[in-house]
């Protein structure tokens, strides 16, 4: 019903990513395929993997019949009624596969009733996915939907469920490649839960290697001629460290501190008036910083790489015998978070990626559920931005509080016990105020001076959050898998 409420309201913001989604549209319905990954026409190109593309002429075909206009590539911009109305009916449409890997999930992850409503409701009534899905447009219920099916199926034992799985996974990729984070949770998993069980290794990785292969021949088979296109279009990476609204990560965190020492270095003398940085201009592009190295694309890989490591050998070197499907989830949401906090170019709705799956392990145990809560918080807040004109802040504000209220109600009263210590409490109760701050008070403060400093703000608290969470869950996951291992080992004894 709050769905609907909120799509009804077609006077909402049209954010550029309603245009994007207008523009592929009107691409893959007028252009022949082989001007889908070359057409610059709006500077909102075509930038998604071949399956994506497929995904939106499909929704074409139905949006001819409602407004023809908004199918041609010339009309820029274009946003008639029928247009938002058919665009907003698209997300909801598509959420239904969201609706069916949360069926799947629970039937994997949820032990009664209880906990199967109580991860029904935060992930369906999430309200990072109605901000970034229905009010500022995009198409993240529908992919995390897959993701949630095929995270369903790998972690059934029996093999067709797996095979069905990995192919929904490789689906997963070739609609959404920045799905390319949580591979190596999958590729693990695959490797220890079916290829290395039972025997039959190399023919059941042939198995394994013939579904992706598949997959991207249907997809990327079309686009064969103009393959490096398709990769420049894929991995732009001229795009910058940050995005023109920084995530909460630890390149937030970074910035934050070149942005300190810069003041202080000016004032000590030690940095000409010319060399400042330019991350906060709110462009997306390359940027120096003014004090600290600027990372590169490879630094933020191998920082990636290392952050996700532990969680993947810890997956790999678990036993046969004691390997469990919350193993992997858990191990998936780790790959999720270090990808978030020290990947290239991330965008903060990214942080999506670990709060959904993980909404099934809060409901499993109180570690989980605890740190559902301080990063389910924290990641919604950083979203709010998005949502900038005046008339939402009410709405975004309420919406924040509620969810974060009914998680904080319903988390302790499933697991009968407190969740969180004080400190943390008094972390997220200090969400709110960083939002009104954002919205309301730094305006009546500085009027229109620095206005990046409430973005800036928002971005280095709540990456603290994320930090945190990040950290308290590997301390989590690391120690259970040691305590496992001693008490295997006290058994064989």
């Amino acid at each position: 019903m709050l769905n609907t409420r909120i799509t009804s309201n077609v006077e909402f913001s049209h954010s550029t990513d309603f245009e994007v989604h207008r523009n592929w549209l009107a691409i893959t319905h007028s252009l022949p395929i082989n001007q889908w990954y070359t057409n610059s026409k709006s500077e909102w190109t075509l930038d998604y993997p071949p399956l994506f593309a497929w995904f939106e002429w499909l929704l074409s075909q139905f949006g001819k019949l409602v407004d023809p206009e908004m199918l041609k590539v010339d009309n820029l911009n274009y946003a008639s009624r029928g247009t938002i109305l058919f665009q907003r009916a698209t997300v909801m449409f598509s959420d239904l596969a969201l609706v069916y890997g949360v069926r799947e999930v629970g039937k994997v992850y949820s032990t009664s009733f209880n906990n199967f409503a109580v991860f029904s409701f935060l992930t369906l009534c999430n309200i990072g996915l109605l901000m970034v899905d229905h009010i500022h447009f995009q198409y993240n219920g529908f992919l995390l939907g897959i993701l949630l099916i095929a995270i369903a199926e790998v972690s059934k034992p029996d093999q067709r469920n797996i095979i069905i799985g990995a192919g929904a996974f490789a689906v997963l990729l070739n609609l959404k490649h920045l799905y390319l984070y949580v591979a190596p949770a999958f590729i693990v998993w695959l490797l220890k839960w079916y290829c290395l069980r039972s025997g039959n290794f190399f023919l059941r990785l042939i198995h394994l290697g013939g579904i992706v292969f598949v997959v991207l021949a249907v997809s990327f088979g079309p686009f064969v001629t103009q393959f490096p296109q398709v990769l420049a279009r894929l991995f732009p990476f001229k795009r910058g460290l940050t995005h023109a609204y920084w995530a909460p990560n630890a390149w937030a965190l970074y910035i934050g501190g070149d942005k300190v020492l810069s003041a202080l270095w000016k004032r000590l003398g030690w940095l000409s008036m010319t060399k400042t940085a330019t991350m906060t201009g709110g462009l997306v592009q390359e940027d120096k910083l003014s004090v600290l190295p600027t990372p590169t694309p490879l630094v933020t890989f191998i920082a990636t790489v290392l952050a996700i490591l532990p969680a993947l050998i810890s997956l790999f070197r678990k036993k046969q015998y004691s390997l469990k499907p919350s193993d992997f989830l858990s191990c998936l949401v780790l790959c999720g978070l270090g990808s978030f906090i020290f990947g290239w170019h991330v965008h903060e709705k990214a942080i999506l990626t670990a709060i959904i799956p993980l909404c099934a392990l809060a409901t499993a145990d109180i570690l989980n559920a605890r740190v559902f809560m301080i990063l389910s918080a924290t990641g919604h807040t950083s979203i709010l931005p998005l949502l900038f004109p005046q008339n939402l802040t009410i709405l975004k504000i309420t919406m924040l509080l509620t969810y974060t209220a009914a998680s904080c109600v319903c988390l302790p009263k499933l697991h009968k016990h407190s969740l969180l210590q004080l400190h943390e409490w008094l972390y997220i109760a200090a969400l709110p105020l960083v939002t009104l701050y954002e919205t309301l008070i730094h305006k009546m403060v500085f009027g229109e001076g620095l206005p990046f400093l409430p973005l800036a703000m928002t971005s280095i608290y709540c990456g603290i959050g994320v930090m945190y969470s990040w950290l308290l869950y590997y301390h989590n996951y690391l120690s259970d898998q040691i305590k496992e291992t001693t008490t295997m080992a006290k058994k064989k004894r």
